[in-house]
């Protein structure tokens, strides 16, 4: 069963070539490389970084 309040966010595009501040929203939210999922908190903070990098990402209910 999936957890209250978290999301699984995959990065599914380079960083390479991006905007530095939508480079640095995707460190922030802990991706490195391409395929790479975290699960984290589904914050406003963390919203707000998913929703400036959402053509870098995918994301899912955790």
């Amino acid at each position: 069963m999936a957890e209250a309040g978290k999301l699984k966010v995959t990065l599914i595009k380079s960083r390479h070539g991006r905007l530095k501040a939508h480079r640095a929203c995707v460190a922030g939210l802990g991706l490195r490389r391409i395929n790479q999922s975290v699960v984290v908190a589904d914050t406003p903070e963390n919203r707000g970084m998913i929703n400036k990098a959402s053509y870098l990402l995918r994301v899912e209910a955790a």
